[in-house]
């Protein structure tokens, strides 16, 4: 609903007429006639006026839901996350042509951030996570902004300011889920503790990868082998780990594979 729609419906709701509104204004009613068929807009000095008149907010004047946005976007973020796997550029476009209509959502920005492959469009990666990274509102926004940056910043070599972004990252000792997890009870707890769960594991399976691969580098292939055994027992322990409504299992079969095969390259 744009401007002068709002306006002809906020007047019919109140049962006034249109020289009603015009003279509590102090324009003509002709003025108000142009507003509600699009044919011109109130004068920017006139809103706060308009606003008092019907009893509402500038914002729903001029029909800014921050709920009602906030849910939109999630369920673009939604769409977008069932393709960025499967098929990257759609899951990019889908963001894309929500911005033409929420620029500049950070929730958005973020989404497309983490769209792009690295180290293919670093320059665009490190375009937008600089400017998330110095204006988002939101800290988690933010905190992603700094780990993409920095990440595509190493990505093409650029070690220095890969290190600048890194050591913006603050030192986080729990997570939130982590808390829920002890400290809510009934389905919140359960949710949090599966959720978090899985996040544990992700990052220690990546860990034990990385270590493997830094002991290499360090002429330690005693430890490089140490980790990886330490890997494929941890994907075997996980082989019955549960699906649940709100997380798929950890059970990876093709993790065990790859390590095999990282170790027999060893």
């Amino acid at each position: 609903m744009n401007l002068g729609e709002k306006i002809k419906a906020l007047r019919k709701k109140r049962g006034v007429s249109q020289e009603y509104l015009a003279d509590r204004l102090g324009i003509s009613f002709q003025a108000v006639s142009k507003w509600e068929t699009g044919t011109t807009l109130p004068d920017v000095t006139l809103i706060p006026a308009i606003a008092s008149f019907f009893g509402v907010s500038t914002d729903e004047l001029f029909d800014f839901d921050v709920y009602g946005i906030s849910k939109k976007v999630e369920a673009i973020v939604d769409e977008w996350k069932n393709y960025l796997d499967s098929d990257p550029d759609k899951a990019e476009t889908i963001i894309r042509d929500a911005l033409k209509t929420y620029p500049g959502n950070e929730v958005l920005l973020n989404c497309l951030l983490s769209s792009l492959p690295l180290p293919e469009r670093a320059g665009d990666a490190i375009e937008i996570g600089r400017q998330l990274a110095a204006n988002a509102e939101d800290d988690a926004v933010r905190i992603d902004a700094y780990c993409i940056t920095a990440e595509a910043y190493r990505a093409i070599g650029e070690k220095a300011m890969c290190r600048e972004y890194v050591d913006k990252i603050p030192e986080t000792y729990n997570s939130c889920l982590y808390v829920k997890a002890i400290l809510l009870d009934g389905e919140d707890g359960f949710e949090a503790a599966v959720k978090e769960k899985c996040l544990c594991y992700e990052h220690l399976v990546r860990m034990l990868i990385i270590l493997a691969d830094k002991y290499v580098e360090r002429g330690e292939k005693e430890n490089a082998v140490k980790s990886l055994e330490t890997l494929k027992k941890l994907a075997e322990a996980f082989r019955d780990d549960p699906a649940t409504d709100y997380t798929t299992s950890c059970y990876d079969p093709e993790l065990f594979e790859s390590t095999e095969q990282k170790l027999n390259s060893l």
